[in-house]
């Protein structure tokens, strides 16, 4: 019998930005892997920092099928809410195709909705409402095509754990060890209640100090600004534009268009790739 294989799609979140290793990244999927059997488990992580829908369609799709998974994530969607070029529709049409693909395979395929990143990072209202928009429209399209494949999905955006400061690394948008940890147990919890995983179950327990206050400052004075210096070049003036659209709603009291529009895009782009959103699916 050969070993279980299990491949790891996605962006940095997946790549295990957040929990770092003397060789690396670590993160949630690595530590996953060990507990979805009792044999040995191969582990190939092809998520890379930065990926949109895109990237793991056209790129890391193909070298996903090419191993024939058995289980198979696919935890995707941020950075396409962070980019100019957001379009629910290319999201929607990405990720059933990726989907697709795997499940025809027979992959046991894991997915997971998300918080959004301005709330995470604490940007100020007008700011974060355009971005928490797009990712409730991402989670959306998510919920209704894991409904569709029959996926092991994880409701992430609503673990209470998120808003534990200590879960999360200097950069506030990735998990340190302990929230990598938390994804990893839970993903491991519904895998054992859908019957498809027979290993032990990972530890919540951290290996490592939490990093120092003084070691967090450090990182965001040195990697972090680089981190936000890239995506800013990219985000930042049409972000503004949302935050000033956001503002002329507000004052005219008519913000309420702004959420039936997402909502009506979604929709869309839903019925483009011919899903039954579920009435409670958001």
């Amino acid at each position: 019998m050969r070993p279980v294989r299990f491949v790891a799609l996605g962006d940095s979140l997946t790549e295990g930005v957040g929990d770092p290793v003397a060789d690396g990244w670590r993160g949630w999927a690595a530590l996953l892997a060990g507990g979805l059997a009792e044999e040995t488990v191969e582990f190939t992580n092809l998520a890379v920092s930065g990926a949109q829908t895109r990237e793991v369609l056209e790129q890391q799709t193909p070298a996903g099928l090419a191993l024939r998974p058995d289980v198979v994530s696919v935890v995707i969607g941020v950075n396409d809410t962070l980019r100019c070029t957001f379009d629910i529709h290319a999201v929607a049409e990405r990720l059933d195709k990726v989907y697709a693909a795997f499940t025809e395979q027979g992959a046991t395929l894991l997915t997971a909705c998300l918080p959004d990143p301005g709330s995470m990072l604490g940007l100020p209202g007008s700011l974060a409402r355009p971005l928490a928009r797009r990712q409730r429209a991402v989670n959306r399209v998510v919920h209704a095509l894991s409904d569709r494949y029959g996926a092991v999905h994880l409701h992430a955006a609503e673990e209470a754990w998120i808003t534990d400061r200590a879960m999360w690394s200097a950069d506030r948008l990735h998990p340190g060890e302990q929230g990598h940890r938390q994804l990893a147990v839970r993903f491991h919890s519904l895998l054992v209640e859908a019957d498809r995983a027979a290993g032990v179950a990972p530890s919540p327990e951290p290996e490592f100090s939490v990093p120092t206050r003084s070691a967090s400052l450090l990182w965001l004075a040195t990697a972090g600004t680089a981190w936000v210096a890239r995506r800013c070049t990219d985000l930042l003036p049409q972000l503004l534009r949302l935050a000033a659209d956001e503002m002329r709603h507000r004052v005219r009291g008519t913000s309420a268009r702004l959420d039936l529009r997402a909502a009506a895009a979604v929709s869309a782009a839903l019925a483009a790739v011919s899903v039954v959103e579920q009435p409670d699916a958001a």
